[in-house]
This record gives C-alpha cells, structure tokens and sequence, in this order.
C-alpha cells in the first residue's frame, strides 16, 4: 500500500477510509515507515498507520486548484 500511495497521490489531495466514521482529507505530503501524512490544512497534519487504511480516493472537487 504505501508503495501504491506513493506512486499515485503523492502531492494530491485524497480522501483516506479506516473504517467506521474515520475518514480523513487532506494533501498527501509523505508515506514513510508505515506512516501516511496528510496535510489537513496549513500546517496542520495528520498522521495514518498504512495498515488501517481501507481504501485512499483522489479528491476531485478540490478548492485548491
């Protein structure tokens, strides 16, 4: 998986599915060490383990295009 997100979001901005209601959004910025970073807004990150993601969706309505 981390792999996969490297080669195909890194830069762009996603939707990331755990399961239940944890969703999260933001600009894929890194994936290293089992880790997703997204950069949720401005200088706010969160920070996904790569073994509880479901699935990782490319946004297509983004503001900041």
């Amino acid at each position: 998986m981390q792999s996969f997100i490297l080669k195909n979001f890194m830069g762009k901005d996603v939707t990331v599915y755990c399961g239940g209601i944890l969703t999260f959004r933001g600009n894929v910025k890194a994936c290293n060490d089992g880790v997703l970073t997204l950069e949720i807004t401005n200088q706010r990150y969160s920070h996904i383990s790569v073994g509880k993601i479901i699935t990782v969706q490319p946004n297509e309505n983004t503001d900041n295009a």
